[in-house]
């Protein structure tokens, strides 16, 4: 019997995913002078208010402040309307040094012997839904609200917008588990007041539809673009009025948006947040990994759907095990155990090995606070920072590694697959 399917998205203005980025910010400010810094850093936003508190092991000083004001200039707070702006909120810092207690069981002589940062269990997902190997209604969500971003930035067709936004995208699927059609978008958009409210929904409501639909269509495939049908339930701003929105509407925390910055809701979450942590934190860095594991077996043609789940123990370098499910639609005559136990002679688990393969210890932080961590593409970009007595750093970094297709040969060679 055909089935429905939900994942939502939110926009960088969104006041946890504010949090998110500002965290992110200083991951790489740290990472960027000192490059085996130790941090966790969380962050709370309200009105007018920045909370930011955590743990660094580090032999540099950030000016924090003025880090977290770009960040929120970026985003676009920039209006004292919207009750929080980055020229004018209030910042505490409460960032101290990390427990020794903690760091003893990270640091070692060796760094390859350096043990997980914390115990925990990470899962990578990826099937061949889309092109970029994620499921499609996410896919979809995030990209309506990053298209809504670039009109709020371009001033042009839409000019009422403010930052904070959400969208939900439900799928129909058939039996065999394609997607049929498109059955419901919902999107709730921060905006400026209008004189009758009426009016207002009207416009928003048409513009979303006219204008903001069709630019994200049009940059899709043939396949999905038929997806979009004439039948589609709309939910437009459902509440009505959206003038009171962001950190002034809801207060933002670091980490409460796990399920829009992996997979929609499909495959499994360990329940570890990633932004503010640093690599040794396998929340965040095995969570990278198993997801590039889980790609590059799809790629490779082991399976069209794949789980991939890592746990560790806190100071033990190596993962207490490897799990594997293919729901049921493998290509390789193996079990999910026999495909876990070849997993184990091709790609090092430990946290030292993840951090050399994908390249962790890079400032590649802050672009994956918002619009999801997975499914990105990767890219080569060039970075500046800038310390606290003026001195500026210009690094050229490797984005988004988890999601390279590197190992698609390996695996094939160890599975026995012949390229197509």
């Amino acid at each position: 019997m055909p089935y429905l399917f939900t994942s939502e998205s939110v926009s960088e203005g969104h006041p946890d995913k504010i949090a998110d980025q500002i965290s992110d910010a200083l991951i790489d400010n740290f990472l960027a002078w000192d490059e085996d810094a130790k941090v966790a850093v969380e962050t709370l936003v309200t009105t007018g208010q920045v909370v930011l508190a955590g743990e660094v092991k580090s032999n540099i000083y950030l000016d924090v402040q003025k880090i977290t004001r770009s960040v929120i200039e970026r985003i676009g707070y920039t209006k004292s309307a919207y009750m929080f702006e980055a020229n004018s909120c209030g910042i505490l810092s409460a960032i101290h040094e990390q427990s020794a207690d903690i760091n003893q069981g990270v640091d070692r002589k060796e760094k390859q012997e350096q043990g997980a940062g914390d115990q925990g269990i990470m899962f990578g997902y990826a099937s061949n839904e889309t092109p970029e190997y994620m499921p499609l209604a996410l896919s979809l969500s995030h990209k309506l609200l990053q298209e809504l971003a670039a009109l709020r930035r371009e001033c042009k067709d839409i000019i009422y917008l403010r930052p904070d936004a959400k969208a939900q995208v439900t799928l129909k699927y058939n039996d065999d588990h394609t997607p049929q059609k498109i059955d419901t978008i919902v999107i709730s958009t921060q905006h400026d007041d209008f004189d009758e409210e009426e009016t207002m929904l009207q416009k928003i409501n048409r513009d979303i539809i006219d204008i903001l639909v069709p630019r994200v269509k049009a940059k899709l495939s043939p396949e999905v673009q038929a997806l979009f049908g004439d039948d589609i339930t709309y939910h437009i701003n459902p509440t009505g009025k959206f003038v009171i929105g962001g950190p002034h509407g809801d207060t933002g925390l670091t980490g409460r948006k796990i399920i829009v910055d992996t997979y929609g809701g499909k495959g499994g979450h360990g329940g570890g947040a990633f932004s503010g942590k640093d690599p040794s934190k396998v929340d965040r860095s095995a969570a990278y990994a198993t997801r590039h594991i889980a790609k590059n077996l799809v790629a490779a043609g082991v399976s069209d759907e794949i789980l991939v789940q890592i746990s560790y123990a806190i100071g033990v370098k190596d993962p207490m095990g490897i799990y594997v499910n293919t729901y049921g639609k493998s290509k390789v005559d193996l079990s999910d155990g026999e495909i876990a136990e070849k997993l184990k002679d091709i790609f090092d688990m430990t946290p030292y090995g993840i951090e050399k393969r994908l390249k962790l210890r890079q400032p590649i932080y802050y672009e994956t606070a918002a619009y999801g961590h997975m499914g990105r593409k990767p890219e080569l970009k060039t970075k500046v920072f800038e310390n606290t007595t003026g001195e500026t750093k210009t690094i050229q970094v490797e984005l988004f590694t988890w999601e390279k297709l590197d190992y698609v040969d390996q695996i094939r060679e160890a599975f026995h697959i012949e390229p197509k």
